[in-house]
């Protein structure tokens, strides 16, 4: 009887580099540290409430989220399009004309942007959805804020809006990442739903894992060295292996695999409030166009207004992203009621009950220019290894999917030889 091949990391690329060597009749052992499945996708149960571990959101038009997920098992709820941007003391809202054409209007003399701004990010779309996908990931690489730039965009319209609101997925504010990955969410955010499945992000996980055979994920199971042909796990134990995946975060992977450079990381920190009522009451994004100097805070959302699943009858749940804070977690707990305060009822937000702050080492590997060239960077390494993971594709819970794939393509390529 031939040895199963091992993957090492049981994120969404672990997990769907299972399910396709599962389908394919290959025997499989997924060996994963923590205690339970996910990685950077998971969601806890707190006090009745759903925690996501940080911000996270699922793009419905994702192409392999379309392909490898049951979408409709997920029981997706939609963000309304656009956002509701803080600036000049009051909650201004950014529009989609192609979906809320009656709102885009009435946002269109808003503080955020110019007229001409507004008008501008239909050049952009128009931008994103043109050519292939495939071609879309081979274009020229600019950052970001050159190609906003080019198109015309304001300065008012960059602090206001486009920082925070990219910010919020990129994980920083300078716009400095490639303009690939604008262009990808761009179409994205274009062609389909902004959602949150009905019970928390670790739906998406927890759906692929289900599709295993039964004892073939394992938990609390630390991995010290990788071979072709065997993993050593932190006790000594030694797992024999026909092919060694390894779908870990890209540092851990650097780790494992003697790689000299590793993946840069972008963390990112979250601060859930329990609250009586929804300060938004809608399910829409909040976006500090203040900028920095104003507070913490980068992006606020409800997300129990958006799947009512996520915090128990009767209470919301507040979610607020921060992208960098130099203090400790009561230190950022004021400073982010602080903020609020200037946002909300300040005797409201008082009364809010602190669930939980997240700090998040390893949230996504950062994406200059250059970094996604190429698009698809190699799964099988020398030496009979291979990887997954977000950092061989676009930071994405798309690309994560992506690459288990193809390293499971990979290993059943040289497995027929």
């Amino acid at each position: 009887m031939s040895a199963p091949v091992v993957i090492v990391g049981a994120g969404l690329a672990g997990l769907a580099c299972a399910r396709a060597l599962v389908g394919a009749g290959r025997e499989v052992r997924v060996l994963e540290r923590s205690d339970g499945v996910g990685g950077r996708v998971r969601t806890d149960l707190v006090e009745g409430f759903l925690l996501d571990r940080g911000y996270q959101v699922l793009l419905a038009a994702y192409p392999e989220a379309n392909a490898v997920l049951d979408l409709a098992a997920l029981d997706l709820h939609a963000y309304r399009p656009g956002a509701l941007v803080r600036c000049e003391g009051g909650f201004h809202r950014v529009a989609d004309p192609f979906r809320e054409p009656g709102e885009a209007w009435g946002s269109a003399f808003n503080p955020v942007g110019s007229l001409i701004d507004k008008l501008r990010v239909l050049e952009l779309r128009k931008r994103a959805l043109s050519g292939s996908l495939e071609e879309l990931r081979q274009r020229h690489e600019q950052t970001t804020e050159q190609v906003l730039r080019e198109l015309g965009f304001s300065d008012a319209m960059l602090e206001r809006f486009f920082r925070p609101f990219l910010g919020g997925i990129f994980l920083r504010r300078d716009l400095s990442n490639s303009s690939r990955m604008l262009d990808f969410v761009f179409r994205m955010l274009a062609s389909g739903a902004t959602t949150l499945p009905a019970q928390g992000m670790g739906a998406i996980a927890a759906q692929l894992a289900n599709a295993l055979p039964a004892q073939c994920v394992r938990l609390n199971c630390e991995v010290a060295t990788v071979r072709r042909d065997a993993v050593t796990l932190a006790g000594g134990e030694r797992v024999a292996a026909s092919a060694v995946v390894v779908a870990t975060e890209g540092d851990v992977a650097a780790r494992l695999l003697g790689w000299r450079n590793k993946p840069a990381a972008l963390g990112v920190l979250n601060v859930y409030f329990a609250a009586p009522h929804s300060p938004v009451e809608g399910p829409d994004l909040v976006l500090n166009g203040e900028g920095p100097a104003a507070g913490p805070v980068n992006v606020l959302s409800c997300p129990s207004d958006v799947a009512p699943s996520y915090a128990p009858r009767g209470q919301a749940l507040v979610s607020v992203q921060v992208l960098e804070f130099a203090g400790d977690d009561a230190a950022l707990e004021r400073a982010v009621r602080a903020q609020l305060s200037g946002w909300y009822d300040a005797h409201i937000v008082e009364r809010w009950r602190l669930l939980r702050i997240d700090r998040i080492r390893f949230a996504q590997p950062a994406q200059p220019v250059g970094a996604l060239e190429p698009a698809a960077r190699p799964v099988r390494l020398d030496g009979g290894l291979y990887v997954c993971g977000d950092h061989r594709e676009d930071a994405s819970i798309d690309g994560a999917l992506r690459s288990g794939r193809r390293a499971a393509l990979a290993v059943l390529a040289d497995v027929a030889r």
